[in-house]
């Protein structure tokens, strides 16, 4: 399974990036916003470039479809790892399906949001769309086992060779192992989440034993030493 980070951070991008363990970025503008970024355009090209090919996902901000295609191929433009999130439906609940197929026709990626059904999912696989986001969180709101719609997904789309399953809306740790037992190619975490997810006090306790242990090891190894040594 891939992870994504959900955040517009670049030194939580750098950091994780280190860490071997980050396959892409998802973000919007609430977040870059929340993560200090006034300029959108600046903001997006500097995580692509750090990101050194690995997608990020920069997301239409219109409820109109021909303003969706306009936005779209513009934030295509300014890096080739650029991903553009569109929603599924529009506010109005008008499905956005022409905006995805002309889209990935032009060859820019799509990356469809705020999906919470099996149908949203195959419907956006079959215009073309190669990230199908499932908003787990959300999903679970509604009363749902989002495990369940992942599993289906997923296994609906190995099958016929039509993109990957991106879970979003992940709120813990547990989330993100419920997503990677049901089959998710691809699971999108906040960078708190992350860290929660790579800690566990158990872990610490352990290694604080280890050292201890390891210090008084090597103390009475020192002594050793300079008994045997030769006079």
């Amino acid at each position: 399974m891939e992870i994504f980070a959900d955040t517009s951070d670049i030194t939580e991008i750098t950091k994780w990036l280190r860490r071997g363990v980050l396959d892409g970025v998802t973000t919007n503008p609430s977040i870059m916003f929340r993560d200090g970024v006034r300029d959108m355009e600046k903001a997006a090209r500097e995580i692509a470039e750090v990101l050194d090919g690995r997608p990020i996902s920069v997301e239409v901000t219109s409820n109109d479809s021909d303003e969706m295609l306009v936005q779209a191929r513009t934030y295509a433009k300014w890096a080739p790892n650029i991903v553009v999130k569109v929603p599924i439906i529009n506010e109005d609940g008008v499905p956005c399906l022409e905006v995805i197929h002309a889209l990935s026709r032009e060859g820019i990626k799509i990356n469809t949001t705020a999906m919470l059904s099996f149908n949203q999912v195959m419907m956006a696989a079959k215009a073309g769309s190669h990230y199908l986001s499932v908003f787990a969180g959300r999903v679970a709101d509604e009363g749902h086992d989002p495990s369940v719609l992942i599993n289906i997904a997923s296994r609906w789309l190995d099958r016929w060779g039509l993109g990957k399953i991106l879970v979003g809306s992940i709120r813990n740790v547990l989330d993100i192992q419920t997503a990677a037992g049901a089959g998710a190619h691809i699971v999108t975490v906040p960078p708190a989440i992350l860290e929660k997810a790579v800690d566990h006090k158990y872990s610490r306790e352990t290694v604080r034993g280890f050292n201890a242990d390891a210090r008084k090891a090597l103390s009475k190894m020192q002594v050793l030493r300079v008994g045997t040594a030769p006079r």
